[in-house]
């Protein structure tokens, strides 16, 4: 019996995964819950685990491609024999070409396992507390955008002359006043080009134009970019205002080093309990409705070294700050090397990015991640020894008024932080 391994979804946001590495290879036995193989998602290696005992068949999907969720990736047999026997190559190729590469195809068989790349472990510095580069490359849940539908190849517009475009009249007047070439707009499903189509084109964010820049090339960026990159266009869709003070902050490095702990926990910590005592710092805004939350759980901005990720500590202002620094110090192990799972990045409430490691940067602000209703910016120390904290906020839950009242409590806890113990 021949049963496909799928591409699993392993987190709200994924939509493709990358295999980096096969375990195993074509005609080796494997058991029920054993990783065969490994996969970047937009924000870490996770393991492909066997659903049964059995014998891992190709054809073998190539590594390092992006792949479809729920595309067969390899078969699981029930005896060496069959793992032999020749794979479904049109499930392959209908693989390949959804993830525009055909140029793989040769690599689909025993021989594609291979060993670890440089992408599968990279070697990155320890991790370090940073700004994400968007929204949160912690990626909160978010709705991932809509796949457009391809064109089919026999109707595409654009390889046919311009007599034999099919849209209806009003496509091509409405195409005309809006100064859109009829033939560059992809048809609909029908085969013919719609008032829709054309207005999805005017819609459509168009694209650079690099012809008349340096020379250049382009690349394909890593997975955690592309995520970043997402989640910057959703993040760019919340209302959002900032405020700003300036505070001491000696005090709190005093006390958190007395009790060994970090300066990250400690602040992530007094940001917990002034989020806990305004509900309006611990929801969020949806079409529904407000979401108000029972606990705080604050996602901290970390540097990676190859990336940026938001690793999310839970309950942060109920729990004993012992068992809090318990996990953060697992969740840094996790980051360096590469294997938090989705429930250890998702879902903060409230979110904190510390660059004050660079003593350059004296003031940023950073961007509500969606989700959220709030992320705290903390810059470096300046002349005067005071480091400015930026509050940004979601207009649509948080009023100016109840970010100066969050600002005001939380300055109090950092000028006297006698409740950190």
């Amino acid at each position: 019996m021949k049963q496909p391994i799928l591409m699993p979804v392993l987190s709200d946001t994924m939509q493709t995964g990358r295999l980096t590495r096969w375990n195993k290879s074509v005609g080796d036995p494997v058991h029920k819950g054993e990783a065969i193989a490994e996969v970047e998602t937009d924000k870490a290696i996770l393991d492909v685990e066997a659903f049964a005992d059995g014998f891992l068949a190709g054809p073998l999907a190539p590594v390092e491609e992006d792949i479809p969720v729920r595309q067969p990736i390899a078969y699981l047999v029930d005896s060496p024999a069959a793992s032999q026997a020749a794979g479904d190559c049109a499930t392959l190729q209908n693989v390949a070409a959804s993830t525009g590469s055909a140029a793989a195809l040769p690599q689909a068989s025993a021989s594609t396992a291979a060993p670890p790349t440089a992408a599968t472990a990279p070697e990155s510095p320890t991790p370090t507390p940073m700004m994400p580069e968007s929204a949160s490359a912690s990626v909160p849940p978010s709705a991932p955008p809509e796949t457009p539908r391809p064109a089919p190849a026999a109707s595409s517009a654009r390889n046919l002359p311009h007599s034999a475009v099919r849209a209806s009249p009003y496509a091509k007047g409405l195409a005309r006043d809006l100064g859109l070439d009829i033939e560059q707009i992809s048809p609909g499903p029908d085969g013919q080009i719609h008032a829709r189509e054309v207005l999805a084109a005017a819609l459509a964010p168009r694209p650079i134009d690099l012809r008349y820049g340096p020379p250049h090339q382009i690349g394909k960026p890593s997975v955690l970019r592309e995520a970043v990159a997402r989640n910057m266009l959703a993040a760019a869709a919340i209302p959002s205002f900032r405020i700003s003070t300036r505070v001491d902050l000696d005090p709190l490095h005093s006390q958190g080093k007395k009790l060994g702990l970090s300066f990250t926990l400690a602040l992530t910590r007094a940001c917990a309990l002034t989020v806990a005592e305004d509900p309006w710092f611990n929801g969020v805004w949806t079409p529904t409705g407000w979401v108000s939350r029972s606990r705080v759980d604050v996602g901290i901005a970390v540097d990676t070294g190859a990336g940026l990720i938001t690793p999310v500590l839970r309950d942060t202002a109920g729990r004993p700050i012992a068992e809090l620094a318990e996990d953060w110090r697992i969740l840094l192990g996790k980051v360096k090397t590469g294997r938090l799972a989705p429930e250890d990045y998702q879902g903060a409430s409230f979110y904190l990015s510390n660059l004050g490691i660079f003593a350059e940067v004296e003031q940023f602000d950073a961007i509500v991640p969606a989700g959220a209703s709030a992320i705290l910016a903390v810059a470096a120390p300046g002349s005067d020894g005071r480091t400015q904290l930026t509050l940004t906020c979601d207009h649509r839950g948080v009023f100016g008024a109840d970010a100066a009242r969050f600002l005001q409590r939380l300055v109090q806890r950092l000028k006297d932080p006698a409740w950190l113990q």
